[in-house]
């Protein structure tokens, strides 16, 4: 909205991330009940997290928040959330909100790191540097809030040993899980434009795999990995093509 900058990441286009039961015209209700039928005929047992995942989710009044989130518990079989945000979006009233929340269901946290480097975040138009991602976490650590961190391998101008430092703060953090994330390119982003400027190099599948396996060799055992990769939608990604074959990269890292 302009406060911390303009144009948001250079690498997103939120609706990219959606799952097509999840777009934000349809109701939290209608969003739940078609990703409940998507996944009932294979899952039917299955109970279920509501994800709050595109956009910056405690970015709004805290009755609208509780609004959202309280329906998403009120439906049958949905026995927690996880709610990502920005670590510079959390106000002390909606933190409060989050500790009582803590109390009574299943609470994830998601916070978008993506880099240590501040260098990075500002080429990235992320908005925020890394002290301010410090905070924000610790004001969630100090409520005992479940946190997942966020992190992106393969950002411009970073290197291994940058992307290992940046798995290595985060195996340092205290934190209760992270997600492993792959640059994906995607149409009719700034990041587009960079790529064909040749400001950006796309990671290879071997680079990639062999960086995710030594990162996951620095955490720490309690920590939960919830993601390693990612598939970007075939028709919206411009690079790199081979991570759409993405189990694929998951059996390539299990084996190595």
């Amino acid at each position: 909205d302009g406060t911390k900058g303009q144009g948001g990441c250079t690498y997103c286009n939120n609706q990219t991330f959606n799952p097509e039961y999840c777009r934000t015209e349809k109701t939290i209700k209608v969003q739940l009940e078609e990703g409940k039928r998507f996944f009932a005929h294979k899952y039917p047992e299955m109970k279920y997290l509501a994800y709050f995942q595109a956009y910056t989710n405690t970015y709004a009044p805290l009755n609208v928040l509780k609004d959202k989130f309280e329906e998403a518990l009120s439906f049958e079989n949905v026995i927690g959330l996880s709610i990502s945000t920005r670590p510079d979006c959390l106000e002390d009233d909606v933190v409060d909100y989050l500790a009582e929340l803590n109390e009574r269901t299943n609470l994830w946290v998601e916070l978008g790191l993506q880099t240590i480097h501040d260098v990075t975040s500002k080429k990235i138009n992320r908005g925020h540097d890394y002290n301010t991602f410090l905070e924000g976490l610790k004001k969630l650590q100090d409520r005992n809030i479940k946190v997942i961190v966020h992190i992106i391998n393969g950002l411009p101008g970073e290197d291994y040993n940058m992307m290992m430092e940046t798995a290595k703060a985060v195996a340092n953090m205290g934190v209760d899980g992270i997600k492993i994330h792959l640059l994906h390119v995607i149409k009719d982003t700034p990041m587009e434009k960079m790529l064909q400027k040749g400001m950006l190099t796309l990671m290879s599948q071997e680079e990639h795999i062999n960086l995710v396996c030594d990162q996951l060799e620095i955490l720490p055992e309690t920590m939960i990995v919830h993601r390693l990769t990612g598939d970007g939608k075939r028709d919206e990604l411009v690079g790199p093509l081979w991570s759409l074959k993405k189990w694929e990269v998951l059996n390539a890292i299990d084996d190595k």
